[in-house]
């Protein structure tokens, strides 16, 4: 073997180690997950435990109810896409079309900065900035409302960088040729560009989703943490990945085993709203 095949042969056994580990990594998970959730779910009764209202593991005999953390984060996830996505891809579009080039450079840094920042920090923000103001209007400022204005908020970075290169990768051509046919210049970006930068936005809104729904730290400290069913947008309610945060330190037994089904709950949650999105993605490219 020639030192050039060596190096290539090399490479593409690298390549697919690298490829092979992270389908491994996944594959892990999902075994770990679901044999530990699955027993206790067929067990306890599923619909016990998706459809229960009551989450008291400390009571006898305990009820593990998880629908007020499905509620939860169903709530605060859609509260979090309605801030987030429009403004988002509406920032998109104006750092492509209308940005003056020494203010792009400013906001650009800027957005990078917002994916940087820890979810503790954004968490601190919400607690000293948004509980007080919400509180203004009702309840004690820990809400539905809340979380999901903080959430709309983080979700910012991703949904702005990723709409940004996906409209980027629009060819010229489209633009100008919609121009020359007499389109004005928002008819263009709105009729042509971003419906041809589709595929890329909806990648944008997936990430910015599994984010949302899958954010923990920052949840805690501003969305009330009462495993109840809110009755509205200004009352606490609590979520998924908050519950398992807040109980997993000193769970044991059936509560620890209620925990890890509710991991798995959130984990099909999260592959279901992925292949609802992929095969959206996948219509929109092949019509």
């Amino acid at each position: 073997m020639t030192k050039q095949a060596f190096k290539e042969e090399f490479f593409r056994i690298l390549f697919f180690l690298s490829a092979a580990t992270a389908v491994i990594a996944i594959l892990l998970i999902c075994v770990f997950i679901f044999m530990n959730g699955f027993p206790f779910i067929g067990k306890y009764g599923a619909s016990n435990f998706l459809f229960g209202k009551e989450w008291s593991p400390s009571n006898s005999p305990a009820s593990f109810g998880i629908l007020p953390m499905i509620l939860g984060s169903f709530f605060i996830t859609i509260g979090a896409i309605i801030i987030g996505v429009p403004t988002g891809i509406l920032t998109s579009i104006f750092m492509v079309y209308y940005c003056p080039n020494q203010l792009y450079t400013f906001l650009k840094s800027s957005v990078n900065l917002m994916a940087a920042i820890p979810s503790i920090v954004y968490g601190f923000f919400g607690l000293q900035l948004l509980v007080p103001w919400i509180r203004t209007f009702a309840g004690n400022g820990m809400s539905v409302l809340t979380a999901s204005i903080l959430l709309g908020i983080m979700i910012l970075p991703t949904i702005i960088s990723l709409s940004e290169s996906a409209i980027r990768t629009v060819p010229v051509t489209y633009y100008s040729g919609s121009l020359a046919l007499g389109a004005s210049h928002e008819r263009t970006i709105f009729r042509v560009i971003l419906p041809a930068a589709k595929s890329g936005i909806l990648s944008a809104i997936i990430l910015g989703i599994g984010r949302a729904i899958g954010e923990t730290m920052a949840v805690i400290l501003v969305a009330g943490n009462q495993p109840i069913i809110p009755s509205g947008i200004f009352e606490g309610t609590r979520t998924m990945t908050t519950n398992i945060v807040l109980e997993m330190a000193y769970a044991s037994g059936q509560h620890r085993e209620a925990l890890i089904a509710t991991s798995a709950v959130l984990f099909i949650f999260i592959l279901l709203i992925n292949a609802c999105f992929a095969y959206v993605k996948g219509k929109s490219i092949h019509e």
